[in-house]
């Protein structure tokens, strides 16, 4: 069975046939997280709270889920979208 690591790319088909995919954001052993999707802060969300410049939408999915995660390649960061594959003479 695979076991999700942060920075891999997944597709989850569900129960009901739907497919979700996206980056693998956290872990641990009660869920993990998968990034559907990323979007700018405005400048007053920005200044509100500076520490974060993004936002994240991120779905849970639980451990008895996970056999039904397809893994498709692994990011080098959160920050880079770039894959090993893209970079093979780095790496």
């Amino acid at each position: 069975m695979y076991k999700p690591k942060v920075n891999d790319y997944v597709k989850w088909t569900d129960s009901l046939g739907r497919v979700t995919e996206g980056w693998v954001y956290f872990v641990n052993n009660q869920y993990i997280t998968i990034e559907i999707g990323v979007r700018c802060k405005d400048e007053e969300n920005i200044e509100a709270c500076p520490i974060h410049q993004k936002t994240h939408c991120l779905v849970l999915c639980f451990p008895e889920q996970w056999k039904d995660l397809e893994y498709v390649k692994t990011r080098v960061s959160k920050h880079c979208d770039e894959t090993y594959n893209d970079i093979p003479e780095r790496y």
